[in-house]
């Protein structure tokens, strides 16, 4: 009996390592790619040529707008920045959402407590983004008052980390 106990928890403790394993074998952008709910930042990010940068070693902590985010755009202003002639202002937009570094969600809550409830992001963009608890969920204020929720934590890619947020973030 105890050997037949061991080989299932072994089993489970194997088939439950292996999608962290696959996961963590992919990229930022490879996630990106297999979720539907980013195709519209795919989308974006080739327009930008950012696809290459994101690929890069990293580490970054992304915070990934999902389509209904994007969809709170205008879609003439969206549509213009999807154009070539735009390419440096969409760029300036989507890496305003990612910052250096492996920020785990873990370490984003370190920060608000150390910060009384708020903590500055320094983005690539070279832009702030303010985390701040509210009730129980922790959203991002960015340069124009505007607030996103971080819906989902800490998808785990081989090059950083991803969090889902509701809305796009816009720097000034």
């Amino acid at each position: 009996m105890k050997k037949l106990i061991f080989a299932l928890a072994t089993c489970a403790l194997l088939f439950s390592t292996q999608d962290t394993s696959a996961q963590k074998s992919q990229d930022i952008v490879d996630i990106a790619v297999s979720v539907d709910d980013f195709s519209t930042l795919v989308t974006a990010l080739k327009a930008a040529d950012l696809v290459g940068a994101l690929k890069g070693d990293g580490p970054f902590t992304v915070f990934a707008p999902v389509n209904s985010g994007f969809a709170k755009i205008d879609s003439e202003t969206l549509n213009a920045l999807l154009q070539p002639e735009n390419k440096e202002k969409l760029a300036a937009i989507l890496t305003y959402h990612v910052v250096s570094g492996k920020l785990m969600a873990t370490d984003v809550a370190a920060a608000l407590t150390q910060g009384n409830g708020k903590a500055e992001l320094a983005t690539l963009n070279g832009g702030k983004l303010t985390a701040m608890k509210k009730d129980d969920d922790i959203y991002l204020e960015d340069a124009q008052g505007n607030w996103s929720k971080i819906s989902k934590t800490d998808v785990v890619a081989s090059n950083g980390v991803i969090h889902i947020i509701e809305d796009v973030v816009m720097p000034n």
